[in-house]
């Protein structure tokens, strides 16, 4: 059997609006690993936000961070692993519109940790972050930032996230990547130009010498586009954003909620 290279987004896609993956869904990717295929977690979301996932599948495959910017094996040193950092410069521009671009929080966030920015009258719940509660080191001093971080979050309040995302693409003159991320979440996600998910594994593919026609791709958002455009055979969740479904192969007729991702990949390999 040919080995297949399984790309699957975590919000909206994998999860279900609770943040968790049903019984059903673990078992189905457990046996498919044990087919010898590679599962990759492929996420806008930071390794410590990803990481209770992977290792509740029983992943030993590299994951995918932050739409692209770090592909790594959790665990292992890894001579392939790869990072690419946004420039700090950017995050304090970004603080100094966080009026403008109606932002809760602003982060910059590294494989480790993270620095939040908090607007005054926001209530962000710490959990999103994997912490119980913001601790003073937590909170975003500009003399803490002497690393350029992997990516930048920012929770907005605009009602039209989409649009926010190309306004902001246009205010830097196309310096950066700006998406949005599926699930509950209201929340768009900054990386350096050119930084996408496909671009991640374009790599890994070069890195395991598996041709892009044993790619399979899951996604539902506007962050994941580029991947599901890069993938040969490609599925937009049934409660994809419209704006995805001219790049996929096909449309699910299960959402996230309805273990889509599962039932698919069980007509495909069972």
């Amino acid at each position: 059997m040919i080995k297949k290279v399984i790309a699957i987004d975590l919000d909206g896609t994998l999860l279900r609006s609770d943040n968790t993956i049903s019984d059903y869904t673990i078992q189905t990717i457990k046996k498919i690993k044990a087919l010898g295929h590679h599962i990759i977690i492929t996420t806008g979301r930071p390794s410590f936000m990803s990481i209770d996932y992977y290792n509740m599948l029983e992943l030993d495959t590299p994951m995918i961070n932050f739409n692209g910017a770090l592909t790594y094996i959790p665990g292992k040193k890894w001579e392939f692993e790869h990072t690419v950092r946004i420039d700090k410069k950017y995050l304090f521009e970004v603080l100094k519109c966080q009026e403008d671009f109606e932002a809760d929080f602003i982060a910059s966030q590294y494989r480790k940790n993270f620095f939040i920015a908090l607007n005054n009258d926001s209530d962000v719940n710490p959990e999103l972050f994997g912490v119980k509660k913001f601790l003073d080191h937590m909170f975003l001093i500009p003399n803490k930032i002497t690393k350029d971080p992997n990516a930048l979050l920012m929770q907005t309040r605009a009602e039209d996230r989409y649009a926010l995302a190309k306004e902001i693409k246009q205010y830097f003159n196309y310096e950066l990547e700006v998406d949005s991320w599926g699930g509950p979440f209201h929340i768009l996600e900054f990386s350096p130009k050119g930084i996408n998910k496909a671009y991640a594994l374009k790599y890994l593919l070069n890195v395991l010498n598996i041709s892009k026609e044993h790619l399979i791709a899951f996604g539902d958002e506007h962050n994941d586009i580029e991947m599901i455009d890069f993938a040969p055979t490609s599925y937009a969740m049934k409660n994809a954003t419209s704006l995805l479904l001219p790049h996929a192969s096909k449309q699910l007729d299960e959402t996230n909620d309805e273990d889509g991702v599962a039932k698919q990949l069980e007509k495909l390999f069972f």
